[in-house]
């Protein structure tokens, strides 16, 4: 237990800070809401934690505190209230102080822009996330296997150059043929710019360290540091919007989905130091396989609505099959 409040404390602080700013502006309702917010964002994102921790694993102890400290302020504020403000300003072609203004005075406009930016905010982060997943699984020096039929043909392809590219871009092309046409467009330079947005971050990272996938390695504490919050960013973006079903008070939102991203930090920290990625094998497997989950659902849901209960559930249960798989062939390694 005491192990346990080493990593914990500091996210129960600061839950219980955020809720007393939800009192502060709408009382008991707003402590509800940023709760539940929390408990949401919690549950549906530890396979954010398990990814976030294949790349803190290699970063060092001060990259490490700087995820906790900036990142953790760049994750509420950045990610949670400013990049949205952003993306409304883009879509609606509005200044970000005016669409920020808009946030806070009339908070119902700001959350119809919001929704109206969906196939933009859909396509950038599902396309960044499937990059993530292809990253990982087409790698033919990639020798350990979970789901063996899916892995193995996965990982041959990937002596293919930029074949990992090729694919997200043939993936991009094929749905963009379901969305209605008047969004094709939107959806199409949105998913690009989510490629090349991976591609910049990669290359970050091969400009101050060798030629291996910042999925594997933080090559530099710089470029880790930005995959992360990149990758937080995504995770997110659905998790921003169907906030607003609770509440339209922006800094509310910030706040219990603020509780959310702080919790997973710690899991994060605490995978890393315990080593958990490497007793369990094909724990790390599972995370990614959500992540490749998560993608197709936020690209498909500009054509057809999937409930965010889902999207989580589905991740979840990844995870427990991996580490159930793990479990498994760790008794068999031992009962030899």
């Amino acid at each position: 237990m005491q192990a346990l409040s080493r990593y914990f404390s500091g996210s129960f602080l600061f839950m219980v800070l955020c809720l007393a700013f939800c009192y502060w502006l709408q009382g008991w309702k707003g402590v509800w809401i940023g709760a539940v917010l929390g408990v949401m964002e919690t549950s549906l994102s530890f396979d954010n934690a398990v990814v976030n921790a294949t790349v803190l694993r290699s970063m060092d102890e001060p990259w490490r505190r700087r995820f906790l400290t900036w990142g953790m302020v760049i994750a509420v504020f950045g990610m949670r209230v400013v990049f949205p403000v952003l993306i409304v300003s883009v879509v609606a072609h509005l200044g970000p102080i005016e669409v920020f203004t808009m946030a806070v005075n009339r908070p119902d406009d700001y959350a119809a822009h919001l929704v109206a930016a969906h196939v933009e905010i859909a396509a950038f982060g599902g396309a960044f996330l499937l990059l993530v997943f292809l990253k990982y699984f087409v790698d033919f020096e990639k020798d350990v296997h979970w789901i063996h039929v899916l892995e193995a043909p996965l990982s041959k392809v990937g002596r293919l150059r930029m074949v990992e590219l090729a694919l997200a871009l043939a993936v991009l092309a094929i749905i963009a043929g379901f969305v209605p046409a008047e969004e094709q467009a939107r959806f199409l330079l949105a998913g690009i710019w989510g490629l090349v947005t991976y591609i910049v971050v990669d290359g970050i990272g091969a400009v101050f360290g060798d030629e291996e996938s910042a999925t594997e390695v933080a090559k530099s504490g710089l470029a880790g540091f930005v995959y992360l919050e990149l990758v937080d960013a995504s995770f997110s973006f659905d998790g921003v919007i169907g906030a607003f079903a609770l509440s339209n008070n922006i800094f509310i939102i910030a706040a219990g989905l603020g509780i959310g991203a702080m919790f997973v930090r710690a899991m994060t920290i605490f995978l890393v130091d315990k080593g958990t990625l490497t007793q369990y094998r094909y724990l790390e497997h599972g995370a990614f396989w959500a992540i490749g989950i998560l993608a197709a659902i936020m690209l498909l849901s500009t054509i057809v609505h999937v409930p965010e209960a889902v999207t989580g559930g589905l991740g979840a249960g990844l995870i427990v099959l991996a580490l159930i798989s793990s479990i498994l062939h760790n008794q068999r390694v031992r009962s030899r």
